[in-house]
């Protein structure tokens, strides 16, 4: 594994394989509202999808939500890194950071909630828009640079209160306009990346760090300190997280920055941007608007 890799991707495997041995009830709500979203924005889209891709599998939510879209002639159900004990067998089990399809052999490619933890993302993207057909959609969920800011905020306060140092504890996940660029950088048309924000409120820290692991999504960062933290960092962090990021009732906030990506494998058929100098008519004319001459 590179020290410069930004995730232990082979850590982020056992996590997921204990998430899915373990108890998960309550723990797909975000999941489930991304899945929703994705559900949303594939509805307006026109056409059928002879073979889709659930690139990730979590929870069997995507491939339901695909199937049942009535878009997608074949839903291929791609689970990461180990099958879903409590689902059908998936049609394969893989790693989304090595997308296991032949060159445009796909129409559609879904993920959810999983493609924030690849360490080269551009990469990735390029093979997902290589294994789209011309005209294949490329939809995704991330979670971007403001998830769990209050998480990171009060775990390096109660790090550097205790010791007088710190180690990265929360990931630093990219924003709404990278991603947007790296979209362009792997050859998609019509780019899209927008934002949404989902508060979620705990009891207290615990509950919200029981979550995480319930989900697989514990500190999986390379750099991460491998020295083990008491229970008075813990209690700390848990004082300072309900001091500075709780509201009135006394419950805390934890929040979720969901990044959508949208884009298309290239076609002849799309709609192309005009050349440069390429307009027949002039803004002034367009406009209806008397040009001044320049003093």
């Amino acid at each position: 594994m590179s020290q410069n890799a930004p995730f232990d991707r082979a850590l982020l495997a056992a996590r997921r394989r204990k998430a899915l041995r373990g108890d998960r009830a309550g723990a797909d709500f975000l999941l489930a509202s991304v899945c929703e979203d994705l559900a949303f924005r594939l509805m307006p889209v026109m056409r059928r999808f002879d073979i889709g891709v659930d690139l990730g599998g979590h929870a069997g939510l995507v491939t339901k939500m695909l199937e049942g879209s009535g878009k997608v002639g074949r839903v291929i159900r791609a689970d990461l890194f180990a099958a879903d004990p409590d689902l059908p067998p998936p049609h394969l089990v893989a790693d989304d950071a090595v997308i296991p399809f032949r060159n445009e052999s796909l129409d559609l490619v879904v993920s959810a909630l999983s493609l924030q933890f690849v360490n080269d993302l551009p990469g990735t993207l390029v093979q997902i828009r290589r294994a789209l057909r011309p005209d294949g959609l490329f939809l995704a969920a991330l979670l971007g640079g403001d998830t769990l800011i209050e998480l990171r905020d009060v775990m390096l306060k109660a790090e550097l209160e205790l010791t007088g140092g710190a180690s990265p504890r929360v990931a630093p996940f990219a924003g709404t306009r990278d991603l947007g660029a790296l979209l362009q950088r792997a050859g998609f048309a019509l780019p899209v990346a927008d934002q949404d924000t989902l508060t979620v409120r705990y009891d207290t820290l615990f509950d919200l760090i029981a979550d995480l692991r319930r989900m697989g999504a514990a500190n999986v960062l390379t750099q991460r300190s491998r020295r083990p933290v008491g229970r008075e960092f813990f209690r700390r962090a848990a004082e300072i997280y309900a001091q500075d990021h709780a509201d009135a009732d006394g419950r805390i906030r934890a929040t979720f920055q969901i990044i959508s990506l949208a884009g298309w494998a290239p076609h002849e058929s799309q709609q192309k941007p005009l050349k440069p100098g390429s307009a027949r008519m002039r803004l002034a004319d367009a406009l209806a608007a008397t040009e001044k001459p320049k003093d």
